[in-house]
């Protein structure tokens, strides 16, 4: 395919600049968004199993919650049901609540002995996965602008130069598509072999980062959005609401459990619930809203669908799968969700989904070495802006990696010396994130990147090691793996504790005795020492 050769250069530098201008904060993002595949996992097992009650059979759970709602306030108007039998049968906040991350929430867990008797214990919650959740949705960035998070507001313009990257890549590529499409030439040069992986991999993960890109944008300005279609629907409301019910109920008028899994079977073909939180529940607006999990379908996230109804008389308010024939916004809604969040195929599609995030990371990281390479001027010192450049991609990239990895690796530590867990995990990774940022520019690009990496080793291979200490010295208090789960979160630090240290050796390699008019070359006397 023929394209005139000014088009292609302004193409390329499009390409060029806003993958440069977006690449940073997207690489924190779709890196921490990939770990968010896992992100209940995580949580689980970061949290000490002694956290956890054992679970009660169905037909005990009203006696759970008769006995947990006479004894304590909060349970008459707000609770939570579990089916997950790796979780507590009934939990309720005793402080705090709500979505998203919250430092000083405390959570009461109930169940009941083998006598009938209500056990209760208060523990407040793990919030490591709520934490690289907001990674993933901000890339750390604080702060707020009115409602919506500075940061979410960020990734959202960071993802309209995303799009333009994706389009004009492919637009650049397009003469040469076809016999380089597969081609990874390693004979032709360390410069050559990281553009063609870049490209390879921006090709055929093509779809996913249009999916990604388009659903950013509309997550983060949907005020925007909506504000644009009142001016089509001027003083009419664009979605129908229900009246308000002036009828306040109690607890004691509480249908039993059994009903609201029956409920489901008839409203539903394939889902099977997996929690129930209850909310309000003496007050004119009760409300619960139900999990349900079907793996063959498309669901609204990788965790499940949601059903919101009244408890007492059934009457759905809310639902992101379609209950009627006839429903056609519904599935629209939820398809966007789903291809953003990965919530189809199982398993396998989380696994696809993590695995895509992280060659999404890779995509912004090689951009921009690739971007640094082709500024290099034939001079053992590269200019300013280029050193500039080259310490700030490595040290946030490879800063953000070694943050997360380390607060993981603090997690179980830090329950020995009854810490405040959460505020702990957020001063841990701003301190080592920063410190990494600081540390590569004090020592240069080349240096810090072979350090950090070797550190990134050491942060991962202790994670599973931890647990190892746990089993040789189960008295000081840590705790291994118990559920296949968990056992594979630290099987993937073990993964990446090799990647990492084979990174190392292969900068090492560069730094020392590649092309010395480089950025990533150290000068000829600091090699020699």
């Amino acid at each position: 395919m023929r394209v005139r050769g000014d088009i292609l250069r302004t193409y390329q530098s499009i390409h060029t600049w806003t993958g440069i201008i977006a690449g940073l904060v997207l690489f924190i993002g779709f890196y921490a968004g990939s770990l968010t595949m896992f992100k209940e996992e995580i949580t689980q097992w970061a949290t000490p199993p002694s956290h956890q009650l054992p679970q009660v059979p169905k037909d005990q759970f009203d006696q759970l919650i008769l006995q947990a709602s006479t004894n304590f306030d909060k349970a008459q108007q707000s609770f939570t049901v579990n089916f997950n039998q790796q979780l507590s049968p009934l939990t309720w906040f005793e402080q705090g609540g709500g979505r998203g991350l919250h430092l000083n929430n405390v959570m009461r867990h109930a169940t009941l002995s083998d006598e009938g008797a209500l056990v209760t214990q208060v523990n407040p919650t793990n919030e490591l996965g709520e934490l690289i959740d907001m990674l993933h949705r901000t890339a750390g960035i604080a702060g707020k602008a009115g409602h919506e998070d500075i940061g979410v507001l960020v990734l959202g313009g960071a993802s309209v130069l995303y799009f333009l990257a994706l389009v004009s890549g492919v637009i650049f590529l397009l003469p040469t598509l076809v016999n380089s499409f597969l081609a990874i030439r390693k004979n032709k040069g360390v410069n050559r072999f990281w553009l063609d992986s870049h490209n390879l991999v921006g090709i055929i993960s093509l779809p996913f980062h249009l999916i990604i890109a388009w659903t950013v944008i509309v997550f983060a300005f949907h005020d925007v959005l909506y504000g644009g279609l009142s001016l089509v629907y001027g003083d009419e409301p664009m979605f129908e609401r229900g009246e308000r019910s002036t009828i306040e109920y109690s607890i004691e008028q509480l249908p039993p459990i059994s009903s609201y899994l029956q409920k489901v079977n008839e409203m539903t073909d394939g889902y099977h619930v997996e929690s129930m939180a209850f909310s309000d529940l003496s007050t004119t607006n009760p409300m619960v809203g139900i999990t349900i999990i079907n793996e063959r379908e498309m669901m609204r996230v990788n965790s499940g669908d949601f059903i919101y109804m009244n408890p007492y008389t059934f009457d759905v308010g809310y639902s992101s799968i379609p209950l009627k024939d006839n429903d056609i916004y519904t599935p629209l809604v939820a398809s966007f969700f789903s291809l953003h969040f990965g919530g189809y195929a199982g398993d396998l599609g989380r696994w696809v989904y993590f695995s895509l995030g992280l060659l999404g990371a890779f995509l912004f990281y090689s951009g921009n070495l690739l971007w640094l390479e082709k500024r290099r001027q034939k001079q053992p010192l590269q200019n300013k802006s280029s050193r500039f450049m080259a310490s700030l991609t490595v040290g946030m990239c490879l800063g953000s990696i070694l943050a997360v990895m380390i607060t993981m690796l603090s997690s179980k530590w830090l329950y020995l010396i009854s810490a405040q867990v959460n505020n702990n995990y957020l001063i841990c990774y701003y301190v080592v994130f920063f410190s990494a940022l600081i540390y590569s520019f004090v020592v240069g690009a080349a240096k810090s990147a072979i350090y950090l990496q070797y550190l990134l080793f050491v942060a991962c291979l202790l994670i599973p090691i931890t647990s190892v200490v746990s089993f040789i010295m189960p008295s000081i208090g840590l705790w291994g793996p118990i559920y296949f789960p968990s056992m594979v979160v630290e099987f993937i630090a073990l993964v990446f504790a090799g990647v990492f240290y084979y990174g190392a050796i292969k900068t090492k390699q560069r730094v020392y005795y590649g092309e010395r008019n480089s950025i990533w070359a150290l000068p000829l006397t600091t090699a020699t020492e």
